[in-house]
């Protein structure tokens, strides 16, 4: 889903890596036998990649990371590599470092790459359950996930302010008491997934009477709802532009959805030290999920760059020095 987003220019160095990490992707990363990073103690190597998936909210996190690494003494630079299937490799391996993910949907990859494409999967709304299966994961492939904040990317559902007001809702319990028959901008796969049509039937007893197929939080699906022609879209808690819209989220009271929190995730013979996850988790104190949707919206809508919208965040909340 969040390869859906618009890729933002972001500052990054483009490391001569490519051929290795598609190296890395075919064969599916170091063996787990022979991975000398799963025993190894944590390293702290002064020099560390940042690695970004490539869209808005990777980039900005990316920055925000390298920066504060760079203030407590490491030298630090940012790859861009916008397919999972290609940095994580890398990141086993040690050529990228650090990378901001994502706990539920990281959690179920990781489980899809070692026990198949059909194993049940492990993400679930429970956080300390998805951290747990995630965590299980990481660690025999020589990976530290480090401790989640409060900042969440999940999805969400989104309503015009004015259905909103009509009909008294709040929630997406609400939406379910009150009857109203929704059609419901989305992607093709929501008639499926368990998070879309079918939850919000029986999660929250919504009458789903059709998806409009339009894509997740794109500008397409918005519009259709802001027109009236659908009377819900299926988008992220990080969505920037709602307002543009007149689009106003309504609550998963009864979590649905999965524990996509923000995790850093470290490669442990390189980043794996207790000064890494103590510079990085000093965010897990103030970033919240309404920071990040104005952060994304600062790059997408006020056309600024990633570096400078993670500085002025870094600065205003006192963790990094002008």
């Amino acid at each position: 889903m969040r390869a859906l987003r618009r890729r933002a220019t972001a500052t990054a160095v483009l490391l001569p890596l490519l051929p290795l990490f598609l190296v890395g992707a075919c064969s599916g990363g170091p063996s787990l036998e022979n991975q000398g990073a799963v025993t190894a103690p944590p390293g702290d190597s002064k020099h560390l990649t940042i690695g970004t998936a490539g869209f808005t909210e990777s980039d900005v996190l990316a920055q925000m990371y390298a920066l504060l690494l760079k203030q407590a003494g490491y030298s630090t630079e940012i790859l861009s590599v916008a397919n999972r299937e290609l940095y994580e490799p890398a990141l086993e391996s040690g050529q990228i470092d650090v990378v901001p993910e994502y706990a539920a949907t990281f959690a179920d990859w990781l489980n899809a790459k070692t026990n198949g494409a059909k194993a049940p999967p492990v993400g679930s709304p429970d956080l300390d359950a998805t951290m747990k299966a995630l965590r299980g994961l990481a660690a025999p492939r020589g990976l530290t996930v480090l401790d989640p904040g409060k900042a969440v990317d999940q999805n969400a559902f989104a309503v015009t302010t004015a259905f909103a007001r009509q009909h008294r809702l709040k929630t997406l319990s609400d939406l379910g008491a009150s009857g109203l028959k929704v059609r419901l901008a989305a992607g093709d796969e929501c008639v499926q997934r368990p998070y879309c049509e079918p939850g919000l039937k029986e999660t929250y007893g919504i009458d789903v009477t059709g998806v409009d197929p339009k894509g997740v939080g794109t500008t397409q699906s918005k519009k259709a709802v802001q027109d009236g022609k659908d009377q819900m879209v299926l988008t992220t808690t990080t969505d920037a532009t709602l307002s543009d819209f007149g689009l106003v989220l309504l609550a998963d009271d009864k979590h649905l959805q999965n524990a996509d929190y923000i995790v850093p995730v470290v490669n442990r013979s390189r980043a794996g030290s207790e000064r890494v996850a103590k510079v990085l988790g000093a965010l897990n104190s103030v970033l919240t999920t309404q920071d990040l949707a104005s952060m994304n919206e600062q790059v997408d809508s006020w056309r600024r760059l990633p570096e400078d919208v993670a500085r002025s965040y870094l600065e205003s909340k006192g963790l990094l020095k002008g």
